[in-house]
């Protein structure tokens, strides 16, 4: 998209926000990994900058979870601007026993909208010593508990939640959406 997603703007809040107001009803906390906290100042979250900058989604994981007061932690990308509440407390309410609970459906795993036991972090931190970042490497080394589409298709029929915004089409379909809805959208 050629700048900060997070960022980009439907009509007058930027993503970030947008999905901050999704989830923050169903959080005691909700921390922001940024390296340009400036940028993120006025969301009113707490920023939290790479532990280890340069390391991907892995190393933002790795923040999260090293700044985080909890036991889980629910990751979610900043592109994600139709997140239902509804599946992420879902994700939230299978955690306990496993080390993550990470949603599969038709494009594969979505490792930046699941949830994570703090329990990953020495898996992590060995990976991003080792140079290996691919969040889905990580999956193979921890208990997770697999959630297929049919199982929170009742709670988001089209599985709008995992609508990543990556090219103006995205965002254009995004802003569609939350302005009028699925139906008259073509969604």
């Amino acid at each position: 998209m050629g700048s900060d997603k997070g960022l980009l703007r439907i009509g007058s809040r930027r993503l970030i926000d947008i999905v901050l107001e999704a989830i923050r009803p169903l959080f005691a906390e909700v921390v922001i990994v940024s390296n340009d906290p400036a940028a993120y100042a006025e969301s009113g979250a707490p920023i939290v900058p790479d532990r280890v900058p340069g390391k991907g989604p892995l190393g933002g994981l790795h923040a999260a979870l090293c700044g985080s007061r909890f036991p889980y932690t629910f990751c979610i990308a900043c592109d994600m601007p139709l997140v239902s509440p509804a599946v992420v407390a879902h994700l939230c309410a299978l955690a306990p026993g496993y080390d993550a609970v990470v949603p599969e459906w038709g494009a594969g795993w979505e490792p930046l909208h699941a949830v994570y036991s703090r329990s990953c972090l020495p898996h992590v931190e060995r990976m991003i010593r080792e140079d290996r970042l691919r969040v889905d490497e990580l999956l193979s080394a921890v208990r997770v508990r697999r959630v297929a589409a049919e199982e929170f298709r009742p709670l988001d029929p089209t599985l709008r939640s995992f609508t990543n915004v990556n090219t103006p089409d995205d965002l254009e379909a995004a802003r569609c959406i939350l302005a009028q809805g699925e139906a008259a959208c073509g969604s």
